[in-house]
């Protein structure tokens, strides 16, 4: 299995060029990227390439996939990312009833034809609001799959479980959409508050080691990305958590 590193976890340790050399070292072989990478694409390219890392995974802004979908197309291309993924929307743009989530989901399943239409995959990337019910009773993320049946989900576990949902119970029944997973771990209550409550893999309470084989076994997820959101010591979370994961 290769692991991966979402770089958003090292946005505040630079320059880049040591934190690829250092990720490379530790025995990580890939990379995940996110917008604030893209404006020189190909001087970013070429610090994976000498780190000797590949980016087969990169997040992008909804706004750039819907309006500028050219210039996404060119940003993968560049870096060789094979799987675009939006991971966000913003709170004021969120629907607050079951037929806006519908339509929501619509709109990425017109991304997603794009993407396959220009040689790429596409999926949706959770963070918690998508798991609050809403006034009937259902549930955005839910609706998101059955609505965008054509999309993947790159599940975020750790943020399904603090929005208090089981994620064994997602993978069971979703694990054919999963098409990556990232990797992350919470703290225990009332620790490590200056990291806004996350922890180094497998030094927090998510199980990870029952989890790793469920999603091997249940879904058909290629890459599975290391992160933390905000690490104190990015050379600490970095080393512990490969440590951990490379045990499984």
């Amino acid at each position: 299995m290769n692991w991966s590193f979402q770089l958003y976890s090292a946005r505040n340790f630079q320059p880049w060029s040591d934190v690829l050399q250092r990720l490379a070292a530790l025995g990580y072989v890939e990379v995940e990227g996110f917008p604030d990478l893209y404006a020189d694409a190909p001087g970013f390219r070429a610090l994976l390439d000498a780190a000797g890392l590949s980016m087969p995974t990169g997040h992008f802004p909804l706004d750039m996939l819907e309006r500028d979908f050219s210039r996404a197309r060119d940003v993968a291309e560049t870096l060789g990312i094979s799987t675009l993924v939006c991971p966000w929307l913003d709170e004021a743009d969120r629907p607050r009833d079951a037929g806006g989530w519908r339509s929501f989901a619509g709109r990425l399943e017109a991304i997603g034809a794009t993407a396959r239409e220009a040689g790429f995959s596409f999926a949706w990337h959770n963070h918690d609001f998508e798991f609050a019910a809403l006034t009937d009773g259902s549930m955005p993320m839910a609706i998101i799959l059955d609505g965008a049946p054509e999309i993947g989900w790159e599940i975020d576990v750790a943020w399904v479980i603090r929005a208090g949902e089981d994620p064994r119970d997602w993978i069971e029944r979703h694990g054919r959409r999963i098409v990556a997973a990232h990797v992350k771990d919470i703290a225990p209550a009332g620790e490590a508050t200056d990291e806004d409550g996350w922890a180094d893999v497998g030094h927090g309470t998510v199980d990870w080691a029952a989890l790793v084989p469920l999603l091997t076994a249940r879904t058909g997820a290629q890459h599975f990305i290391v992160e933390h959101d905000n690490p104190s010591d990015l050379s600490r979370f970095a080393r512990r958590s490969i440590e951990t994961v490379k045990a499984f």
